[in-house]
């Protein structure tokens, strides 16, 4: 197996006009969801939503949850016992031509990656990373988006203007990689759309892995009325620079989930998102940021948890308190409307929960309404369209390293649970970014860094003061043989200043009781 040292050597064999900067990250783990049900506090606060949604994070997440309210949960289903925040995406329905739908498995767990991807504001000053504050909440992805109006599959960067609007890298903030660990894994983010049943058949023996990026751009502001207004993408989609108007940057947030398409295969049918969509175009997620005792600002400055060279492990996080698996997998929440007791979230069952109707496009979706406490769609029947979805075919590609489009993935399942290390960019050119300062460096930095998959040991690194990656045009990366690597390309050269290491915090055993109220949702 190659040391750490073997591939910085071996990078710089192959990369002679690079030098060796990383980023720090975070793989944050959620063994199981706490909840599945027609909720959503940011959509429809103290109500029923239009749609099932599987949740992960703090036990008091309710219709009416706030950021004051999770941080009074009794436990968390994540891996951070500080971290009662809440993470919630639509589910995902296998329906028969009948129109019968049942719950596709998902793979435990969830996995909510905490990234520190910089870049410059739009007056060309260099960007700290902030930690989210607690009451902070976003959404990422449009429920009704039926269509991609781009070109299939992303050209190489950089990008052309009109491949850089809000809409446009909000669509490309997708990712549906189709798993196949027999074979060289996908780039993450390289598919937009949910492949059909057939090809998932054909190619995908482990299942979907469902990818969402969320902004990293930020005016300040705790949320917005649209919950999306107050944050931006960066011109790259994970990183980049930021628009006018955007010019605080937040730690980059980004989930994926695995469902089990694979065990409904030969089966005559459709993969049907639980708000209706067959394309994938429309899928989502929340986010409510809700940390104990400010610990997230605290990680995010201290030098070991926020370490370049570290291994994105949590559990080498000295702050963080790490709960075991089978903790996590018994927290549930516990505010179920009585509305939705007796609904079936995982069928067999006619249409989907809530009556939604499939549409599959290209027009926009419609608006479902409420009746008396319950979702109806507004479209005619909750059984799928006389037209199946139409999307575009992408053939199974391996993610490389060599190719125009740099990806961040993963390589083995056996040594990281579930994990996904995701795709930022081309490596073939910087941004064009007029907000980017002009370099002085003769080449753009690339190194490899390695980390310690989960259940493998730890690779020791020196603690460093982490140092914003500015114009970073691709991080790559990949586990093999028990590590995950990383690979970045930066387009400036920046300094690295040695501090010492922020003292560690007290650690300290917290008493918590499990939240077990019936059988998991």
């Amino acid at each position: 197996m190659f040391s750490a040292r073997s591939w910085l050597i071996a990078a710089a064999a192959l990369f002679p006009f690079y030098m060796s900067i990383a980023e720090a990250f975070w793989r944050l783990q959620c063994g199981y969801r706490s909840g599945l049900a027609r909720l959503d506090p940011l959509i429809s606060p103290g109500g029923l939503s239009e749609h099932v949604h599987a949740i992960h994070g703090g036990s008091a997440f309710s219709s009416s949850s706030t950021a004051d309210d999770l941080l009074q949960s009794e436990c968390t289903s994540c891996q951070v016992l500080e971290d009662r925040s809440a993470y919630w995406t639509p589910a995902l329905y296998f329906m028969e031509p009948d129109g019968n739908t049942t719950l596709v498995e998902e793979v435990p767990g969830f996995i909510a990656y905490y990234d520190f991807h910089g870049g410059y504001d739009s007056n060309g000053n260099l960007q700290t990373i902030e930690a989210f504050p607690n009451g902070f909440q976003m959404i990422s992805g449009n429920t009704y988006q039926r269509n991609f109006t781009l070109p299939v599959p992303d050209p190489p960067q950089p990008w052309p203007e009109d491949q850089k609007t809000q809409s446009a890298l909000a669509q490309k903030a997708l990712g549906f990689n189709c798993l196949n660990y027999g074979g060289a894994a996908e780039p993450s983010l390289y598919r937009h759309f949910l492949p059909d049943k057939a090809y998932l058949d054909a190619n995908c023996p482990q299942g979907v892995r469902f990818e969402l990026m969320f902004p990293s751009c930020w005016n300040g502001e705790l949320d917005s009325p649209n919950h999306k207004d107050h944050v931006a993408f960066p011109d790259q989609v994970i990183s980049g620079n930021c628009p006018p108007g955007y010019d605080r940057r937040l730690i980059s947030l980004f989930y994926e989930t695995i469902w089990n398409t694979a065990a409904f295969s030969g089966q005559d049918g459709q993969f049907v998102l639980a708000n209706g969509d067959p394309t994938g175009y429309g899928y989502h997620g929340d986010f409510i940021a809700a940390w104990e005792d400010d610990l997230l600002s605290q990680a995010a400055n201290n030098s070991i948890c926020n370490n370049p060279g570290g291994s994105g492990v949590t559990s080498d996080c000295p702050l963080f308190d790490i709960q075991p698996s089978a903790s996590m997998s018994a927290c549930t929440f516990t505010a179920m409307p009585t509305a939705l007791v007796a609904e079936n979230e995982y069928g067999p069952r006619a249409g989907l929960p809530g009556n939604v109707a499939v549409q599959s496009g290209p027009g926009y979706a419609t608006r479902a309404t409420t009746v008396s406490g319950y979702q109806v769609s507004s479209a005619a029947s909750a059984a799928a369209n006389s037209t199946s979805a139409v999307v575009p075919t992408l053939p199974y590609t391996s993610a490389t390293t060599s190719s125009a489009d740099a990806a961040f993935y993963q390589a083995d399942s056996s040594t990281v649970a579930a994990g996904a290390f995701y795709q930022a960019s081309s490596a073939a050119a910087a941004s064009s970014s007029s907000a980017t300062p002009t370099s002085t460096s003769s080449g753009a930095p690339y190194a490899v860094q390695v980390h310690a998959a989960d259940g493998a040991a730890a690779v020791t690194s020196k603690a460093v003061v982490a140092v914003v990656q500015p114009g970073a045009v691709a991080t790559t990366y990949w586990t093999e043989g028990g590590n995950a690597y990383e690979m970045v390309v930066v387009a400036e050269t920046v300094t690295v200043t040695q501090s010492a290491g922020a003292g560690e915090r007290k650690r300290h055993h917290l008493h918590r009781h499990l939240g077990r109220h019936g059988g998991r949702r």
